[in-house]
C-alpha cells in the first residue's frame, strides 16, 4: 500500500451504512486497515467483500460495555472515528422522556464511551487520531431539533476538553461538522421540494454534502497533513455557519 494511511488502523462506528460506510471506503483506498462496527452484520459482510483485506467486521452496540472494552484492549489502534449517533426531529414542547433519553444516551454517552476507549488504548501507544462526528448543528441552532443540537454542542466541548488533555500523550483529537448530507435515509426528506428548498437556502454554495466530501475531510484529519490540527471542528457545511 502507498496510501497515505498505509498501515495504520482505523476503527470507524456506525460503519455498516451512509456515512459511517463512505468513510471506511476512504480509509481503505488510502491504505488503512479497518474494524468496521455496526449492529447488522448483513451491512458489515457487504462492506468486508468489497475489501476483505482490508475490513474488519465487528458486529456490535455503541451503548454496550463489551465493545468500549474491545477498543480499550486494541495494542494497534491509531485512528477513531466516532461516527454512529442519531435524531429524532421534534417541536421541543413534544419531546418526550424517550427520545431525550434515547438521543442523549446514543449521542451523548455513548460517543463519550466509545472515545474513553479508544483514549485508553492510544495513550498506551503514544499516539493516536479520534476523530468525533458532529455537526453543523453542533455550532447553530435550528428548529426541531433542540435534543440534537444540544448533543452535537456536547460533542464539541468534548473534543476540545480531549484535545487539551490528551495532547501531551501524543493523542489529537477533532471533529468533523458536516451540513445535511444525501444518504439513502435523508433522500426521502428531500423528495419534498419545500424542505430540499428551505435546507438550499441556508447553504451558500445551494448544495447538499455528498458522504465522499465528508469522508475526504476525516481521511485528512487522520493524516499526517493534520498533524498540527487538534482541538478543532472541521465545518464541511457548504457555508452554512458563516451566515
Amino acid at each position: 500500500m502507498t496510501g497515505i494511511l498505509a498501515g495504520r488502523h482505523a476503527v470507524v462506528t456506525g460503519a455498516g451504512r451512509g456515512l459511517g460506510r463512505a468513510i471506511v471506503k476512504a480509509l481503505v483506498a488510502e491504505g488503512a486497515r479497518v474494524t468496521a462496527v455496526s449492529r447488522t452484520r448483513a451491512d458489515l459482510d457487504s462492506l468486508v467483500a468489497e475489501a476483505p483485506n482490508q475490513i474488519i467486521a465487528l458486529v456490535g452496540d455503541v451503548q454496550d460495555a463489551a465493545l468500549h472494552e474491545a477498543i480499550a484492549g486494541m495494542t494497534d489502534l491509531d485512528i477513531l472515528v466516532n461516527n454512529a449517533g442519531g435524531n429524532r426531529p421534534m417541536l421541543m414542547v413534544d419531546v418526550d422522556d424517550a427520545t431525550l433519553d434515547h438521543l442523549i444516551g446514543l449521542n451523548i454517552r455513548s460517543a463519550y464511551k466509545v472515545a474513553q476507549a479508544a483514549a485508553q488504548a492510544m495513550t498506551r501507544a503514544g499516539r493516536g487520531v479520534i476523530i468525533n462526528m458532529s455537526s453543523q448543528m453542533g455550532h447553530v441552532g435550528a428548529a426541531k431539533r433542540t435534543v440534537y443540537c444540544m448533543s452535537k454542542h456536547a460533542i464539541e466541548g468534548l473534543t476540545k476538553a480531549m484535545a487539551v488533555e490528551l495532547a501531551p500523550s501524543g493523542v489529537r483529537v477533532v471533529s468533523v461538522a458536516p451540513t445535511f448530507v444525501l444518504t439513502p435515509m435523508t433522500e426521502p426528506m428531500f423528495a419534498d421540494p419545500a424542505f430540499r428548498d428551505s435546507v438550499l437556502d441556508m447553504i451558500p454554495m445551494r448544495e447538499l454534502a455528498r458522504p465522499e466530501d465528508v469522508a475526504a475531510g476525516v481521511v485528512f484529519l487522520a493524516s499526517d497533513g493534520a498533524r498540527m490540527i487538534t482541538g478543532n471542528s472541521l465545518r464541511i457545511d457548504g457555508g452554512w455557519t458563516a451566515r
